[in-house]
């Protein structure tokens, strides 16, 4: 091919003596190939302006609340009268242990359901717990708000209880108070959130263990269970804490299932089952905007900021992580 042409059959002898006719044309797929890699090109570009842009409105509209005195943000009735940081402080801190207790629970429950769809199940009954769970992903927050009030609060009062009862000289489980509107109810609902988008991701990456090494481990003599520790769980080892950073990313900006279960509390500690303790940077934000103006709503906005650092720096971590461990993985 010269100059982006291409000859479109070869001159080789004919049984009649005649040698064809070699027709010149443009190669196919040119124009296409340019115009699929501008769009591919462009879109990646648009999701870097679009960041970039959230970025620095949430910078612009926060940079006054975080260079106010404390003089000025006394006058904003919810903070009572604490600096800025030692607003934060709290809330940050309920973000992060809510969406820890969540991925807790979730994690070793995606793994087991991955697990068996992917390496149990039939297939028939493999594909309807897929769509089932897949399912989970479509239910709004705010009907796992409600179910967390209705249900699982009411549930989970005598475990509570029980907790307070016997195991209440740890401070993780000391003084519960009946409704259960504590970090811990948040947390767990937290954990069914996250749920649908950590099992289909470990899933879909146990299902693409080779399976020649699925059956090299059979062959040597190890139980089903033997081969999936040696063949599956290292192969998906990367994207196991990929998914988990998803789920993560998830539970740490839900907001409407949390302002619902959670009692709302301005403190540091490590009470789950006291009410009244922890409330969530999303949660408080969805709580206090509709009432906030002015210096009030700058605030607000740099609590946002301050969770999309926090959302930032979870994923950078978890890139960081993969990384590390992607010459020990046998997806590579």
């Amino acid at each position: 091919m010269a100059g982006g042409f291409v000859a479109t059959a070869a001159p080789t002898p004919s049984t009649s003596g005649r040698t064809p006719v070699v027709r010149a044309g443009r190669s196919p797929g040119k124009l296409g190939n340019r115009i699929f890699s501008g769009i591919s090109t462009g879109a990646g570009i648009i999701i870097l302006v679009v960041l970039a842009a959230v970025a620095l409105f949430l910078l612009y509209r926060a940079w006054p609340a975080l260079t106010a005195s404390r003089e000025q943000l006394a006058e904003i009735g919810f903070m009572q009268g604490k600096s800025m940081w030692a607003y934060v402080a709290p809330l940050l801190f309920g973000t992060v242990l809510s969406s820890v207790i969540a991925l807790v629970v979730a994690v070793p429950l995606s793994i087991g359901i991955a697990l068996f769809i992917s390496h149990y199940a039939p297939r028939r009954l493999a594909q309807g717990l897929g769509y089932l769970v897949d399912l989970l992903a479509a239910i709004p927050s705010v009907i796992f708000g409600l179910w967390g009030i209705q249900w699982l609060q009411p549930t989970l009062d005598p475990l509570f209880r029980w907790l307070t009862d016997r195991l209440g000289w740890i401070p993780l489980f000391a003084d519960y108070q009946a409704p259960a509107r504590n970090i811990m109810t948040a947390g767990l609902v937290l954990a069914i959130m996250v749920l649908p988008i950590i099992t289909a991701t470990i899933r879909e990456v146990f299902l693409q263990t080779p399976r020649l090494h699925e059956e090299a481990s059979l062959a040597l003599g190890a139980t089903r269970w033997e081969m999936i520790r040696q063949a599956v769980l290292p192969f998906g080892r990367s994207g196991v804490i990929s998914a988990a950073m998803l789920g993560m990313g998830r539970a740490l900006g839900e907001t409407m299932a949390v302002l619902m279960v959670l009692s709302p509390g301005y403190l540091i500690n490590f009470y789950l089952l006291k009410p009244g303790q922890h409330q969530s940077i999303a949660a408080n934000i969805a709580a206090q905007l509709p009432e906030a103006s002015g210096m009030g709503v700058d605030v607000l906005i740099a609590t946002g900021l301050i969770l999309f650092v926090l959302t930032f720096a979870v994923n950078l971590f978890a890139r960081w992580v993969i990384a590390r461990r992607a010459e020990f993985s046998g997806a590579n």
